[in-house]
């Protein structure tokens, strides 16, 4: 029976073989028809499971269709052309957008972000904390100026704000920075102009108010470019700001006058104050002023004295200004007249150094630095006054008599001169030579020859040997050295004390070889009278070995190397029977405040027992005829003296080396040597005699006690 009429069940696909499968025939696809996009792959998915489907009859082109003239792809509309897409289509501007934000939270949040964060962390330090550098001053016991400490840098000497004038500082910030009790301590347009200039080249400087100079000079540096220069700038900025709120102007302004360089190797107002117009800061004209602060924009180059027009220009231009503030009326400015300047060779000079002073100059810095804890950065920042124990017209007399004495005398003869008080160790005068720059011969390691013996007596009297004691005088030999003396010279037999008045060599050599120890004696005592066991330039003094080990027997002909001012003290020792005092320059040192950082009068000065009082005085005893056996050399006045003569050998030349007079009264000690430039040439005077310690040294010895 035939099946009911409907929809026949779909009967199973058999897979058909590749080689009876039917292929599509896909009809050509009209210009005029959009296609629609479709997927390739569902395309060829639905063609190979679809039923095969009848060939199409259909009579091929005769050619090939041609190819679009535009090969962009079609546009969904049928029919229009395609375009080319606008510009503003090609951007992507959501991504602009967040390009603009991004910027603007690096040019404009982060800055401020950071600004704040560093206003929070930085310390300004409070006002007095920051220390310039600036001169300290030397000077006598009476307060005349020695000698100054100049710092590297330059000359500074700082001031409070209420010494310098009001129409100085008016003209400072007419020339530097008018509106700056107003402004808030920063330039915006300067820091911008910074970064302008650093991105597209250019000098950092310029626009900065007087703060921000202050801190750039006084803690951030100088810095011009580069990254390191923006961050200067930035720290600058932010250092400024601060300081502004916890600084009053006028600190600020004070600080600033003090540290600004005006050129001439001066650094704040006071010191330029003196460099341009030899007058201190109080005494500045409107005009005088007007120049300063002319200056400091180009110091070296608008000195007057390098370029007077330009200096002019620029004076007349913080004039103008000063008018434009207010700060000075148009009357006074018409009365203004250009100021005389000191002429600057006239201006370094007056900060230099000359002469003897430059030597004791660098003998009080070594002392301030080695002994009273005061250290370098104390002195060049506080401005230190320093008082000294150099007595004026002992040091008058020391500088004169070297000069009388060695007037016409051989060109290589130098002298050395050390005064000393012998109740304190206060030098009173110190001489090592002519040139502050030199060499000081008052410090070297000179051989002293017999001036050494009373050092073998202090030894002979401490073992129980009085003044009576008799030694023979003739000539002596040992281990194939003989021992004369001078010209021949011997008293036979005699005591320990004329032997000492005739200096006989012969005498106080057997003199030694009695002592206990011999020649290590003679040294132990001469160390604990003064004679220091180490200076620059010798590890141990009176050492044969140089190594610490003991001296030979020529010590007592003073064969080994002393200073000029061990031996003024180890005499002092003796005139203040027996007690040391070590010598010393320093008397008082006061700071810039008024602060007294050390006084001499305040310590226990009442010294140290060495050699028994008996002892010293046997030994002055002694010692006190000599001056007058040695070419009449007593003291004017009658005044009793102790001295000693010493006179050592150029090699075996028979030419005489080095010649010293040593001696005292109970108030002072005076030790003076007389050689040549490097001890090569024999030492002779201006009529071709050797010199002796009883020619030109006592000679200046006498002159100077």
């Amino acid at each position: 029976m035939p099946a009911a009429s409907g929809p026949s069940a779909p009967e199973p696909t058999r897979p058909t073989p590749p080689d009876d499968r039917l292929t599509t025939v896909i009809p050509p696809v009209r210009d005029d028809i959009a296609p629609v996009p479709r997927d390739p792959i569902e395309a060829v998915k639905a063609a190979l499971d679809s039923p095969p489907a009848p060939p199409l009859k259909r009579t091929p082109p005769t050619a090939p269709p041609k190819p679009p003239a535009d090969t962009r792809p079609p546009v969904e509309s049928g029919g229009a052309a395609p375009r080319p897409p606008k510009l503003s289509e090609q951007i992507n501007w959501r991504w602009v957008r967040r390009s603009l934000y991004l910027a603007a939270v690096v040019l404009i949040v982060l800055p401020i972000v950071t600004f704040g964060m560093a206003y929070l962390i930085v310390d300004v330090p409070k006002p007095g904390d920051i220390r310039t550098n600036q001169v300290s001053t030397i000077l006598a016991s009476d307060g005349s100026e020695l000698a100054k400490i100049v710092p590297p840098e330059g000359n500074r000497v700082d001031v409070n704000i209420d010494q310098v004038p009001v129409h100085v500082r008016n003209a400072v910030m007419a020339a530097e920075d008018r509106d700056f009790y107003t402004n808030p301590g920063f330039s915006l347009s300067g820091f911008a102009r910074a970064i302008k200039n650093n991105l597209f080249g250019g000098d950092l400087q310029g626009g900065s108010t007087i703060t921000q100079q202050y801190v750039k000079n006084a803690l951030v540096g100088d810095q011009r470019s580069g990254v390191g220069g923006l961050i200067r700038k930035a720290k600058e900025l932010v250092i400024s700001t601060k300081m502004s709120r916890q600084w009053s102007k006028d600190e600020v302004l004070q600080a600033y006058l003090n540290i600004i360089y005006f050129g001439r190797g001066t650094y704040g107002i006071s010191a330029a104050s003196k460099a341009y117009f030899n007058k201190p800061v109080e005494q500045l004209t409107v005009a005088d002023g007007a120049l300063l602060a002319a200056l400091i924009q180009r110091p070296s180059t608008l000195d007057p004295a390098v370029d007077p027009e330009g200096a002019a220009e620029r004076w007349n231009w913080v004039l103008d200004g000063m008018v434009t503030m207010g700060a000075l009326s148009k009357d006074e400015r018409a009365q203004q007249v250009f100021p005389q300047t000191v002429p600057p060779e006239l201006a370094r000079s007056a900060n230099q150094i000359t002469g003897p002073n430059g030597l004791i100059e660098r003998q009080v810095t070594k002392e301030l630095l080695d002994l009273f804890n005061i250290d370098e950065q104390t002195l060049n920042t506080q401005g230190l006054q320093i008082t000294t124990t150099i007595d004026p017209q002992a040091q008058q007399a020391a500088e004169n008599a070297v000069s009388k004495y060695l007037d016409g005398q051989m060109p290589e003869m130098r002298a050395a001169v050390v005064s000393i008080d012998p109740r304190t160790g206060g030098v009173k005068a110190y001489y090592g030579g002519s040139d502050a720059q030199g060499y000081d011969f008052a410090q070297a390691g000179l051989p002293t020859g017999s001036s050494f013996k009373v050092f073998a007596l202090v030894a002979a009297l401490e073992q129980g040997m009085g003044l009576g004691f008799q030694v023979d005088s003739s000539p002596v030999t040992m281990n194939g050295v003989t021992i004369t003396n001078v010209e021949g010279g011997g008293c036979g037999t005699c005591n320990i004390a004329e032997a000492l008045k005739q200096s006989l060599n012969t005498s106080y050599y057997r003199l030694m070889l009695k002592l206990k120890n011999g020649p290590a004696d003679v040294a132990d005592a001469a160390h604990r009278a003064g004679i220091a066991k180490s200076f620059p330039g010798v590890d141990h003094t009176l050492s044969e070995d140089g190594q610490g080990g003991p001296p030979n027997n020529g010590i007592v002909l003073g064969q080994y190397q002393t200073r000029v001012l061990d031996m003024a003290s180890a005499y002092a020792t003796l005139a203040d029977s027996g007690m040391y005092h070590a010598p010393h320059f320093v008397q008082k040192v006061v700071n810039a405040a008024g602060e007294v950082l050390f006084d001499a009068s305040a310590e226990d000065n009442t010294g140290e027992r060495r050699i028994e009082k008996a002892v010293a005085d046997n030994v002055t005893a002694a010692m006190q005829p000599i001056a007058g056996w040695s070419n009449g050399h007593n003291l004017a006045g009658g005044r009793p003296s102790a001295a000693k003569t010493g006179t050592n050998q150029l090699g075996d030349t028979g030419a005489n080396r080095d010649a010293w007079m040593v001696g005292y009264t109970p108030s002072l000690s005076t030790a003076v040597w007389v050689g040549t430039v490097d001890g090569t040439k024999p030492l002779v005077n201006a009529w071709g005699g050797p010199v002796y310690g009883s020619g030109i040294p006592s000679d200046i010895w006498k002159a100077t006690m």
